[in-house]
């Protein structure tokens, strides 16, 4: 199944303001003339990296809400409220990174690509790569002369 955008001619495939990037970032949806970008960013070999920084960005102001509620809400010690605030922060962010191929695919539906496009299209990329790396080492350690 080839998952590829077509590119059209209008602002698909342009890149965001550096606003909307931001937003993005912090987990707001973009317009949907960005949805090339959406994809590739999505697509792209450090798409896991950015889904980490992405998440992180979330869970943060949460983490730290909860570590000032217990330090003036509940009288609670800082060094104890900002161990709790720490491990929610660790948690908050495995859970999402367990859940980043799932979450990732969800997101592209919204912008109108099919179920599990990103995945299906990161596959086929990491398909193809694989074929091309076996072939340099055929070439290099397979040759008929060894």
């Amino acid at each position: 199944m080839n998952v590829v955008p077509q590119r059209d001619n209008g602002a698909g495939g342009r890149k965001p303001p550096a606003a909307l990037r931001a937003w993005y970032l912090l987990g707001g949806r973009l317009p949907v003339h960005y949805r090339e970008w959406v994809f590739h960013q999505a697509t792209k070999p450090t798409w896991l990296a950015w889904f980490v920084v992405r998440a992180f960005l979330q869970v943060l102001p949460l983490t730290i809400l909860i570590t000032v509620a217990l330090v003036w809400g509940l009288g609670s010690p800082l060094p104890l409220a900002i161990a709790c605030g720490s491990l929610g922060l660790v948690v908050g962010v495995y859970f999402a990174v367990s859940y980043a191929i799932e979450s990732t695919d969800h997101r592209m539906t919204k912008y109108g690509y099919p179920r599990a496009a990103a995945s299906t299209y990161r596959k086929e990329q990491t398909t193809e790569s694989d074929r091309d790396r076996q072939r340099r080492y055929d070439a290099a350690w397979r040759s008929a002369d060894r």
